[in-house]
């Protein structure tokens, strides 16, 4: 009972001050785009450049904070389970990204120590979403992960399900979105 009136007296001091409930989860490694909401429609310059998709291929601009102590890389994946018909596809890996990096730029490169893993064309780098004409919006789910690994110690040319396994153990802390994007 004294657990429950004390978040109570908090969510009472934080309404008085004008924040919100999120505002006592301040402190937890949050990933973010600067242009996106979470559950927002992706912009189509995001898209596909091939296939008639409509797109430019740029990758989404990200960033985390509260980065956990002990962090020594970060890894970013964006998966569509909605693609291949429920089988899921992947747009984009990329790990190893250094501890002191903490954004990514919208269709910058990748930062200096990263390395880029394998996306659905077999091939590193990002790729854009392009789901079937008439198909429901597809979701692309954005997801952080702070590790306790140095990126200088992973293989290259991993997959996602190949990160997941390597990353197994070292997980500090994750955190994700989901965007929408149909056509």
């Amino acid at each position: 009972m004294a657990m429950n009136l004390r978040k109570i007296d908090m969510l009472a001091l934080c309404a008085g001050l004008g924040l919100s409930a999120a505002a006592l989860a301040d402190n937890r490694f949050t990933l973010t785009s600067p242009t996106l909401s979470d559950n927002a429609t992706l912009d189509s310059r995001h898209a596909a450049s091939a296939q008639d998709c409509g797109g430019k291929n740029v990758s989404l601009p990200l960033a985390w904070r509260n980065v956990p102590s002990g962090t020594k890389s970060f890894a970013v994946t964006i998966y569509d389970p909605d693609g291949a018909k429920g089988l899921g596809i992947v747009h984009w890996v990329m790990y190893g990204i250094p501890a002191s990096v903490t954004t990514l730029e919208e269709g910058g490169p990748p930062p200096a120590g990263s390395i880029g893993g394998i996306n659905r064309t077999g091939k590193d780098g990002y790729y854009g979403p392009c789901p079937p004409r008439g198909d429901a919006p597809h979701h692309y789910v954005v997801q952080a992960y702070a590790l306790d690994l140095a990126g200088e110690t992973m293989p290259p040319a991993l997959n996602r399900d190949t990160l997941i396994a390597a990353m197994k153990d070292h997980v500090l802390a994750t955190s994700s979105m989901v965007i929408r994007y149909g056509r």
